[in-house]
C-alpha cells in the first residue's frame, strides 16, 4: 500500500477547507461577527498544518497510486475532511455534540443536506455560510472523483465511458493536472453564474451566495428555514429551475462547451433526461400544482437536490421518491441508480423478450441510439449496481426501524440517504428531528451518506482486494 502517496494526495484536499476557512473569518471581520471568528481561525490553522503535514510526508513519493489506493483515497478524504468541516460546528454556541458536528459535515459534503438546526434563520450567518461551503466543497470533489478516479476502464461500475465525449486522454499523467484546473474554473463560473442569476432575481446576496453552492452542488442545505421564503416569484423560480438542471447534466457538457467543442450527438444521456423530465411533469400536471412547482419538484427529485416549493400535504411523496432513484446524468453531482443504468436494463430486457419472439432478429445494443454499444460487463454491472441498491436500502432500513420513527419514515429516510436527497416537505420527512436519533442511526446515515456517492460496489472491491490479495 503506497501510503505516502496516498497522504501526498489527501493532504491537497485539505486545502479547500483551508481557503474557506480564510473566507468565513474575512466575512466574520468584515461584518462583525467576532463571537465565532475563533472557530474559523482553529479550523484554518488545523486544516492548514494537516494539509502541508500529509502533503510533505508523501511529496517524494510515487504519486501514480493504483485503483485500490485511489478508492482508500475517496473514502479517507470523505471521513477526514468532514471531521475539518465539523470543527466550526462543535466549537459553536449552540453545544453540537462531536457525533452531530460530523454527522452535520458529512451531509455537506456528501450533498445530502439533512441537518441537525431548527431554525436556521436565527443561526450565526458565518455558520450557515460554512453549511454551504461545505456542499460547495464535496460537490466538487465529487466531480474530482468522476473524472479521474471512477473512470478507470479496468473497473468502469460508473460507466462513464458510455456518456464521456472529449478527449481520449482526458485521464493521462501529462494533462491530469490540466483538466482538474478545467473543472475547478467550470465548476466556479457555474456557481458564479448561478449566484448572478440569482441575485438579480431579487434574492438577498447572502441568500443567493448559499443557494447557488448549494444548487450546483445538487445539495440541500437552505440559508432559511424554508425556501419558499425567498423563492416566490416566477422568475426566481425559473432561475432555480435552471440551476437545478445544471446540476443535473452531464457534466462533460460543459466541459466541451468550455473546450469549444460541440457534440449534441454525444450527449444523448442529457436529451433523454429533458424529455424525462417533461414526461414525469405531464404525468402530475393534474394533480392541482402550478407549472413551475411540478417542474421545479421533478427537476429537484431528478437532481436528487430535494428542495421543493410542495407543501407537506401532497399525496405524490412516493413519486418523488421514485424519481430521486432514477438521479440524473451518470457524470454529474448526482447520486441514485442513474437514468442510464435504468436505460441499461430496460432495453436489454426488452431485447430478450422480443428475441423470445422473435429468434431471428437483429437486436440493436446502442446506448441512446448513438454509436456506442452496450457490453455484457455494463449490463453485469447496472444489474450489480440495481441490486446493491436495494440490498442497501433492505440493511440501512433495518437499522433505521430500531429507532422510534416508524417503518415508512424509516424505508423512506433510507432511500433519501442513498440518493443523497433532503428530507424537504415534498417526501413529507420534514419533520424528522435528526437530534432525537440514536447514536447507532446516526452513525449508520453517516455511512450510508457516503455509500450513497461512492456506491455499495467501491467497498466490494476494497475488500475482495484485502480479501484475496490479488
Amino acid at each position: 500500500m503506497n501510503f505516502k502517496g496516498i497522504s501526498f494526495y489527501l493532504g491537497l484536499f485539505c486545502f479547500p477547507i483551508s481557503f474557506f476557512a480564510f473566507i468565513n473569518i474575512l466575512y466574520a471581520s468584515y461584518f462583525d461577527y467576532f463571537l465565532s471568528i475563533d472557530t474559523y481561525f482553529t479550523t484554518l490553522l488545523i486544516s492548514l498544518i494537516i494539509g502541508f503535514g500529509f502533503f510533505y510526508y508523501g511529496k517524494n513519493s510515487k504519486k501514480n497510486i493504483n485503483f485500490f489506493e485511489q478508492l482508500i483515497l475517496v473514502i479517507t478524504v470523505y471521513f477526514f475532511t468532514s471531521l475539518l468541516i465539523a470543527i466550526p460546528f462543535y466549537l459553536s454556541n449552540y453545544q453540537v455534540t462531536f457525533l452531530n458536528s460530523v454527522f452535520e459535515s458529512i451531509s455537506g459534503i456528501t450533498g445530502t443536506g439533512f441537518s441537525m438546526f431548527k431554525n436556521i434563520k436565527y443561526l450565526d450567518p458565518t455558520l450557515i455560510l460554512w453549511r454551504s461551503s461545505s456542499q460547495w466543497i464535496g460537490g466538487l470533489f465529487f466531480l474530482f472523483f468522476l473524472i479521474i478516479i471512477f473512470s478507470n476502464k479496468s473497473f468502469n461500475y460508473k460507466m462513464t465511458n458510455l456518456t464521456y465525449s472529449g478527449e481520449s486522454n482526458i485521464n493521462s499523467a501529462e494533462n491530469i493536472k490540466d483538466n482538474l484546473l478545467k473543472v475547478l474554473i467550470i465548476y466556479s463560473v457555474l456557481s458564479i453564474i448561478i449566484l448572478t442569476l440569482l441575485n438579480f432575481s431579487g434574492l438577498r446576496l447572502f441568500n443567493s451566495l448559499n443557494m447557488s453552492m448549494t444548487l450546483v452542488s445538487s445539495g440541500g442545505f437552505l440559508p432559511t428555514d424554508s425556501i419558499d421564503k425567498i423563492i416566490f416569484t416566477n422568475f426566481q423560480k425559473i432561475i432555480f429551475i435552471f440551476s437545478l438542471v445544471v446540476s443535473m447534466l452531464n457534466f462533460y457538457l460543459f466541459f466541451n462547451l468550455f473546450n469549444k467543442k460541440i457534440l449534441i450527438k454525444e450527449h444523448r444521456e442529457d436529451l433523454y433526461l429533458i424529455i424525462l423530465s417533461i414526461v414525469f411533469c405531464i404525468l402530475i400536471y393534474f394533480n392541482n400544482y402550478q407549472g413551475l412547482d411540478i417542474i421545479i419538484s421533478v427537476i429537484s427529485s431528478l437532481s436528487n437536490s430535494g428542495l421543493t416549493l410542495v407543501k407537506s400535504d401532497n399525496n405524490l411523496s412516493l413519486y418523488f421518491l421514485l424519481i430521486t432513484i432514477i438521479g440524473g446524468s451518470l457524470i454529474s453531482n448526482t447520486s441514485g441508480v442513474k437514468l442510464t443504468r435504468f436505460y441499461i436494463l430496460l432495453k436489454i430486457t426488452s431485447s430478450e423478450i422480443f428475441k423470445l419472439i422473435s429468434p431471428n432478429s437483429v437486436i440493436n445494443k446502442t446506448i441512446f441510439n448513438s454509436d456506442r454499444k452496450i457490453s455484457d460487463d455494463n449490463i453485469k454491472i447496472s444489474f450489480f449496481i440495481f441490486i446493491s441498491f436495494f440490498l442497501s436500502l433492505f440493511i440501512l432500513s433495518s437499522l433505521l426501524v430500531v429507532d422510534n420513527i416508524g417503518f415508512e419514515k424509516s424505508f423512506k429516510l433510507s432511500i433519501l440517504t442513498l440518493t443523497n436527497t433532503v428530507n424537504s416537505e415534498m417526501f413529507n420527512m420534514q419533520n424528522i428531528n435528526f437530534t432525537n436519533l440514536l447514536t447507532s442511526s446516526k452513525i449508520s446515515l453517516i455511512l450510508f451518506m457516503i455509500i450513497g456517492k461512492i456506491e455499495l460496489i467501491s467497498l466490494f472491491l476494497i475488500f475482495k482486494k484485502i480479501l484475496f490479495k490479488n
